[in-house]
């Protein structure tokens, strides 16, 4: 599956998005560099300070600002099946007024989520008095539904981050930094297949109960219980991750009762997963498990996230989100267990919703890995 693939980016998109548009009662999408764009077009552009934009206007014919230096990439991108014109401009252009003039009087527009703030003002400087609003609110709930193309590119990322998983005891040893291990780590994302190294977390003692430590130049000790949480973005686009938990050398009896807890929940989560019940209600099946056996306070993160061309986006599974299940949801299930200065562990797995329940894309063991 690559970004050229007419199944996973089909032109039919574009069609729906401005549909989606209208009902949401916006006159306008402006889609600038980032999965918004992605997703629709299949065009990887490079986020830059020079506007490229995707404008999908309810009246009117879709186009593309696009400047000038960069129009040869963009014609030779996925984005030149869409149809679409590309609007070449110059360095001395205003390419925001423009698209202002092109537009016409609107009301609403909604920006993509990850638009920067300078291309926003700018937009806003444009067009005063236009309301802006968040396209996540159009695109969110389309990009939420994978579809089977999208669903194999996700399987193709889970089996290669597993991949590395298989790699990691090979790594860890007492005596080797974080750090060290760390590297070794991003070289197996690369030569499993992922076009770029996303994040990699390598938590060593009481750094595992900092769910966001990435690696430092601490040095692995023996008996050190370790979070490994990885991920990466395939050549598709689409994303990986997948956390498990690794211990070089016997791990404390404390240690091992408390993962046999998580492990339940995580299970737990994953065999609650089927089409209609409430994204909270995957959050509470972990939770439940956790705070019943005493360790509610150190759960301290939301059970998923969504995953695709992002590593986070919609749905996300956590308390509040009343969002019921669809098929083609596609997330993680992840729940924690952290004793701030001591230890911690996370197993965390990419499910999709099928449509009768839910199915694993990592297949790495999820007992405690002894190394």
């Amino acid at each position: 599956m690559t970004t050229t693939s007419s199944d996973l980016y089909p032109v039919s998109r574009l069609a729906a998005v401005r549909e989606a548009t209208a009902a949401a009662g916006l006159d306008a999408l402006l889609l600038t560099p980032g999965p918004d764009l992605r997703y629709i077009s299949g065009y990887d552009a490079l986020p830059l300070e020079r506007l490229t934009c995707l404008v999908v206007p309810v009246s009117g014919e879709p186009f593309m600002m696009v400047p000038r230096l960069e129009l040869p990439a963009a014609e030779h991108s996925p984005a030149s099946r869409l149809g679409v014109e590309f609007v070449a401009w110059d360095e001395t252009d205003d390419p925001y007024a423009h698209v202002a003039h092109r537009i016409g009087s609107v009301a609403k527009v909604g920006l993509a989520d990850r638009m920067w703030a300078l291309q926003s003002l700018r937009f806003r400087a444009a067009m005063p008095g236009v309301e802006q609003v968040l396209g996540g609110s159009v695109l969110g709930p389309l990009r939420a539904r994978k579809s089977p193309a999208e669903v194999a590119a996700l399987r193709a990322a889970g089996a290669a981050i597993d991949a590395v998983h298989a790699q990691v005891p090979q790594f860890l040893k007492a005596g080797r930094t974080e750090r060290v291990v760390g590297k070794d780590i991003a070289e197996a994302i690369l030569a499993a297949g992922h076009a770029t190294v996303d994040f990699v977390i390598v938590g060593s003692g009481p750094n595992g109960a900092s769910p966001h430590h990435e690696v430092s130049d601490r040095v692995i000790q023996p008996g050190d219980a370790v979070v490994v949480d990885i991920g990466g973005t395939m050549p598709s686009g689409y994303c990986s991750d997948s956390t498990r938990v690794y211990c070089v050398g016997e791990p404390s009896p404390e240690f091992v009762k408390y993962y046999e807890v998580l492990k339940e929940a995580q299970e737990a989560a994953c065999a609650h997963v089927r089409p209609g019940v409430t994204c909270e209600s995957v959050d509470a099946a972990a939770r439940d498990v956790i705070t019943e056996a005493g360790y509610g306070e150190y759960f301290i993160h939301r059970t998923g996230h969504g995953i695709g061309l992002e590593t986070h986006e919609d749905p996300y599974m956590v308390s509040g989100n009343t969002t019921l299940m669809e098929p083609g949801f596609a997330f993680s299930v992840e729940p924690g267990i952290y004793l701030p200065g001591r230890h911690g562990a996370r197993i965390e797995d990419i499910m999709i919703c099928g449509e009768t329940t839910g199915e694993r894309l990592n297949h790495s063991t999820r007992d405690l890995v002894i190394v």
